[in-house]
């Protein structure tokens, strides 16, 4: 069995230069919807994790300092931040498209059909989420070299040296993952803009009035006619006369 001792300290690199523009913000253009909230909650979480690695490889708990950083770490916060975009964005679409549908005085029951229902809310967190493609790869590849770092010794330093890649490589992805977002919520954002002008140019239907409306107009006019003298009273209606 090998000795403690003999085991390969384990050192966690800085992470903050790999994380990129997911650190320091992309610039959208001004007036675009930005979701820096998540953007920040995300580096925290991530800052979080590498300094409680930090700690714990200090304190000689080399098992759970690799924890603290691995894929299931990494994947979570992802998730999390990716939902709590995708949820904000389908309440704002919401909004809109409830103002929209009420500025036109759409009823009821057409406006519950423009808001977004279960399945359209699952889409969106679907393609939000398939933003982070590309880093699950790179999570999987940082769990198994530190699946390999666990019980590496001091004559297998390339196993810290891999891992510390795998780390660096896993802060890359995430701010390359972080763009497709942002780029997936811009096509969400044009998506519901159009969905929204549709209903804002929905006007009532005209037929009912046309189809109601021409008759008694129609009727009303031959009445007039008729009391004035210009159309003889049809026998039914002369009947109707006397009665009265």
């Amino acid at each position: 069995m090998t000795s403690p001792k003999l085991l390969l300290p384990v050192r966690v690199p800085e992470l903050g230069p790999a994380l990129g523009k997911l650190l320091t913000g992309t610039g959208r253009q001004a007036g675009a919807p930005t979701f820096d909230r998540f953007r920040l909650q995300l580096v925290g979480r991530l800052f979080e994790a590498a300094g409680e690695a930090r700690r714990l490889a200090a304190a000689g708990e080399r098992h759970a300092a690799i924890a603290a950083v691995d894929a299931r770490v990494w994947l979570d916060a992802w998730e999390e931040t990716a939902s709590g975009i995708g949820a904000e964005l389908v309440a704002r679409a919401n909004e809109r498209l409830s103002a929209e549908a009420a500025a036109v005085r759409m009823p009821g029951r057409m406006r519950r059909r423009v808001i977004l229902d279960p399945a359209e809310v699952r889409g969106v967190a679907g393609r939000l989420g398939a933003s982070g493609g590309g880093l699950v790869a790179a999570l999987d590849e940082l769990h198994a070299r530190g699946e390999r770092l666990r019980g590496a010794t001091a004559a297998e330093r390339d196993a810290l040296n891999q891992w510390q890649d795998a780390l660096v490589a896993s802060a890359g992805r995430t701010e390359g993952a972080w763009l497709l977002l942002e780029e997936a919520v811009d096509a969400e954002l044009t998506r519901w803009e159009s969905v929204a002008a549709t209903v804002a140019r929905w006007r009532r239907p005209r037929w009912p009035i046309i189809a109601v409306g021409v008759p008694l107009l129609a009727g009303a006019t031959w009445l007039g006619l008729v009391l004035g003298g210009y159309v003889n009273a049809p026998g039914w209606l002369q009947s109707v006369w006397g009665w009265l």
